[in-house]
């Protein structure tokens, strides 16, 4: 496993396969997804056959920069991962492609380089940023499907440009996009202010779920199935529900536990300055950014309640020491 020191031995390396699979992570949100039909539709402009494998469900709400893609019927001899951080990550497809990946593309400073061919840009925002830098290498020109799905990635994953993580490389790369035709103000609009009932219903519920700790300064909410199936939502509709602990006055981490079937929580950790997300959710073999990491956790909601809360009154307890 070999670590690419510039994004340019990944254009290379990329540059020599063919029959090319795209693989995104476990519960895709809209920076896997735009990293890999921004990229499929990249290489499909070079000549070469490229598909994605969506590992998951494919909201509906990107449909505006993938309804002109369709499979092509050919027998993959290369795998590409993008905005993915090790081979969990990959949930029911790692069983078939742990091993397999010949070149990875990621932001995630916890990247165990785990492909032949490893680039990480941790700097990056978004993983869609390094994805615009990669098209750019392989020389290919930009269309309104490429552009749409890197500013989806990359203000998704900023939370339309208000996380931390924004850089001025960021907004740069949001101007060119903008320039060269993204619909930025109809994908803010579908990404951040639409909402379905189903969805204000599952934010009424969440509320009464919210619990506070440690003198206000770890929220903790959650969704059980339950509540998914009282309020009638759809996996569209629970983006951004990780982000209402966090807006709570005085708290620095939040945490949003959503039930899954079979006994599983899925875990999403938002935090805020010197605190880090990612120390609490690699206690689970977790892993993420600074102000926004994830893990899964089995066991019952109390119990796996407990735990976080205990891991993230630990995270106080570290940094509040560090600043004695």
């Amino acid at each position: 496993m070999t670590q690419a020191k510039t994004l340019s031995e990944a254009a290379e390396r990329i540059r020599q396969l063919d029959d090319i699979v795209i693989l995104t992570h476990q519960y895709p949100d809209g920076d896997t997804i735009g990293s890999a039909f921004a990229l499929c539709f990249a290489l499909r402009k070079m000549g070469k056959r490229a598909n994605v494998i969506v590992n998951g469900k494919r909201d509906k709400k990107f449909d505006f920069f993938t309804e002109n893609y369709h499979d092509e019927e050919f027998a993959y001899q290369s795998v590409i991962s993008v905005d993915i951080a090790a081979p969990h990550l990959l949930g029911e497809l790692e069983e078939e492609f742990a091993g397999k990946t010949d070149v990875s593309v990621d932001h995630h400073s916890c990247n165990t380089y785990f492909a032949k061919l490893t680039y990480v840009n941790a700097a990056a925002a978004a993983n869609t940023e390094n994805i615009f830098e990669l098209i750019k290498l392989l020389g290919v020109e930009f269309d309104h499907d490429i552009v749409n799905a890197i500013y989806t990635g990359i203000c998704t994953d900023t939370g339309c440009f208000k996380f931390s993580n924004v850089t001025a490389n960021t907004m740069r790369i949001a101007a060119e996009l903008i320039d060269l035709g993204a619909d930025h103000t109809e994908i803010n609009r579908v990404m951040f202010d639409l909402k379905s009932m189903a969805r204000i219903r599952m934010e009424n519920a969440v509320l009464k779920s919210l619990t506070i700790h440690c003198a206000g300064k770890i929220a903790v909410i959650n969704t059980t199935l339950a509540m998914e199936e009282e309020t009638g939502v759809s996996d569209s509709d629970m983006d951004g529900i990780a982000s209402i602990p966090r807006q709570i006055e005085g708290v620095v981490i939040g945490i949003t536990i959503k039930e899954k079937q079979g006994g599983v929580f899925r875990i999403s950790i938002r935090s805020l300055g010197e605190y880090d997300a990612s120390k609490v959710a690699s206690k689970f073999d977790g892993g993420g950014h600074k102000a926004a990491a994830g893990c899964t956790i089995k066991g019952s909601l109390d119990s796996v309640k407990q735990q976080m809360i205990d891991a993230a009154a630990a995270e106080l307890d570290r940094v509040d020491n560090i600043n004695i």
